[in-house]
């Protein structure tokens, strides 16, 4: 069978839709988190984009599908390292990148874990279908993973679901309330060390209620 050549213009052209695509939602979620769903323009979206309200409705129909499509965004990058905790894995080094990589999405994203927040607090009308499903679906495989450990003594006995709620209380609280904890502490994630010191200290605190070593 031969197979056929995409034309290198149409190749350009799928490249140039991606592009903007993503330039689109990077705006939107810049806007959304600054002024929220309902205070949030379509037109202001597209001028931080640099192209017309009518470009930008060729992507996404409406504001509120631009919404949903930044926050599933979102979702996918946030999931993604949930993945690492399996059962072959080691649980406290698990654990411990697990909550290095939400420190670390708190400190280089704040902007999406504020605009999630938002939503969250809201009633999540428009995520509540990913909330009860892709998210739900996870989080209960996950929860069968810590009972499995849970059930080889590799840590000590705990609620799975609190101890996931938990770890994204205390590591996203750093981008929910930046601001407090800048007039607090004088110091924000930015500051290596004031970063380090809160990676730390939150994997001892998580790590030494289920047991675990956390040199």
């Amino acid at each position: 069978m031969i197979g056929l050549t995409v034309p290198a213009n149409v190749r350009r052209r799928r490249r140039d839709g991606e592009a903007r695509r993503t330039a689109i939602l990077d705006a939107g979620l810049e806007v959304f988190s600054t002024y929220g769903l309902h205070g949030a323009s379509i037109d202001t979206i597209a001028d931080r984009v640099g192209i017309s309200k009518t470009n930008l409705l060729y992507y996404f129909p409406t504001k509120e599908n631009l919404y949903v499509s930044v926050l599933q965004r979102l979702l996918d990058v946030w999931l993604d390292p949930l993945g690492g905790l399996d059962e072959t894995s080691d649980p406290a080094e698990a654990l411990k990148a697990y909550i290095r990589t939400k420190m670390t999405f708190s400190r280089d994203m704040p902007q999406a874990s504020r605009l999630f927040c938002l939503e969250i607090v809201q009633g999540a009308a428009l995520l509540r279908p990913e909330l009860e499903g892709p998210l739900r679906d996870l989080v209960e495989a996950k929860c069968i993973v810590l009972k499995k450990w849970i059930g080889e003594q590799r840590i000590a006995p705990h609620d799975p679901y609190h101890l996931i709620f938990s770890i994204w209380a205390m590591t996203q609280h750093y981008a929910d309330f930046s601001i407090q904890v800048q007039a607090i502490t004088g110091s924000s994630l930015a500051e290596p060390d004031f970063f380090e010191n809160a990676v730390v200290n939150t994997q001892r605190m998580i790590l030494g209620m289920l047991g675990l070593e956390t040199a």
